[in-house]
């Protein structure tokens, strides 16, 4: 793994992360939290698609989108990383350290930024707080985020339908908090964005001053004997 470059690429999705969530945010501000057209039309389209059964579903993938489930699962990634004891303990609690700092400043956000929710009477789940950005869609993207750069620094074979499938979780977290009514399509956006800027920042920390030991590399490969 080539360190510098890797903290070059992490610096500028953060960069570029955090402009459209500047932008984004600027743009809900100015309109004092009053939602958009998009924002309308899907809030519209999933009051008239709510059977039974795809709520019961929604309340089910939303649900893991906060609590134990996010952390457990960047921990065991923490843990499947590393490759010496140290390695291991080091990447779980970067990992749960990356999310736990994450849901902070995005809760600063919010209560700054201070946005409704749609109206209560068309909730299909409970939920508290301000609007954006969204917290469940934050907290999903931020594991499924730190889940995927574990598993491409792991580097196991057939790695791309794992990553596909951690990320197409952590963007139906996202869709169900729109879908049951408590966030605005533009909450979850943001959501995505600030998740997208904050891992940034902190891959990038992480490759510039975690030191080289900690970091697990792949195995040399043996030589191979020649006739």
């Amino acid at each position: 793994m080539n360190r510098k470059r890797t903290a070059e690429f992490a610096g500028s999705v953060a960069f570029g992360a955090w402009a459209a969530f500047a932008v984004l945010a600027l743009v809900v501000t100015g309109r004092h939290g009053t939602p958009l057209g998009p924002d309308r039309t899907l809030l519209a389209w999933s009051l008239g698609h709510r059977p039974d059964v795809a709520v019961a579903v929604a309340r089910g993938v939303t649900a893991t989108g906060t609590g134990i489930v996010p952390y457990a699962l960047v921990t065991a990634a923490g843990v499947a990383v590393g490759r010496t004891r140290r390695q291991r303990l080091v990447a779980a609690l970067l990992g749960a350290g990356c999310l736990a700092l994450g849901q902070a400043a995005r809760s600063s956000v919010m209560e700054l930024i201070a946005r409704a929710r749609p109206p209560q009477a068309d909730w299909q789940t409970s939920a508290s707080g301000w609007s954006f950005p969204s917290g469940h869609t934050t907290t999903a993207a931020l594991a499924a985020g730190l889940v995927i750069l574990a598993i491409r620094a792991r580097g196991p074979r057939g790695r791309t339908p794992w990553c596909l499938a951690v990320a197409c979780w952590g963007l139906a977290v996202g869709a169900t908090r729109v879908f049951l009514g408590v966030h605005w399509c533009t909450d979850v956006i943001g959501g995505w964005l600030f998740a997208n800027g904050w891992l940034g920042v902190c891959a990038c920390a992480a490759a510039r001053w975690v030191p080289d030991r900690w970091v697990p590399h792949d195995a040399p490969e043996r030589p191979v004997a020649t006739p």
